[in-house]
């Protein structure tokens, strides 16, 4: 299967990058024009002007039972992402590495997937809400001043994005990490991380 072959699938993407026009920007543009170009459905969110709070830890989405996700209390624009999350076929979840982790508005988009997650009180651990569900597809995108393979296996960005695909009923179909991002103040996308992220999204299609 080639990119240029058409599918009929929907992706989101959440992109948790802090500046516009950034590496990680401007793999995830990368990205939803070679998906287009397949014929593929994009629909992308910037967590850094999404309205998101912080979530209250209450645990009041994860009374109820079942794979549906749960009520959260805080009235925002979490429950339209939600139903965006629900709605798309595969996903793209990018974030840079800021101090050896996800940003903060990526993290803070991770603490609201607390409605993925069935925690009733007295129960011990939390159980995913999409376990034992057919996964759906997720391409996982980072960045940082690093040299790229230092930053894929000492950096908790990669774990992260990871831990979010894993909560939103997702299995990774792999990790594009560009490293060494610092290097200019307005560095572009190489031909090597081009190349990489070319092969995921055939992964991610399949």
């Amino acid at each position: 299967m080639t990119l240029t072959d058409k599918v009929d699938k929907r992706v989101l993407v959440i992109n948790g990058s802090y500046r516009e026009g950034g590496i990680t920007d401007q793999l995830v543009g990368y990205a939803c024009a070679q998906l287009q170009r397949a014929g593929a459905e994009t629909e992308v969110i910037d967590l850094r002007a999404y309205p998101i709070e912080f979530c209250l830890n209450c645990r009041e989405c994860m009374q109820s039972p079942g794979a549906t996700p749960g009520h959260c209390v805080i009235d925002d624009g979490m429950a339209q992402l939600v139903e965006r999350i629900e709605a798309a076929d595969a996903y793209i979840l990018a974030a840079p590495t800021n101090f050896s982790s996800v940003s903060a508005v990526f993290k803070r988009f991770m603490e609201r997937l607390a409605v993925y997650a069935y925690w009733p009180w007295g129960q011990r651990t939390p159980e995913y809400r999409k376990a034992g569900l057919p996964p759906k597809k997720a391409l996982l995108i980072s960045s940082s001043a690093a040299p790229g393979f230092f930053g894929r296996w000492l950096f908790g960005s990669g774990r992260q994005l990871r831990i979010a695909a894993k909560t939103i009923g997702a299995r990774p179909v792999g990790l594009v990490f560009s490293g060494m991002a610092s290097q200019q103040k307005n560095p572009g996308l190489s031909r090597q991380t081009m190349a990489a992220t070319q092969s995921m999204l055939h992964k991610l299609l399949s």
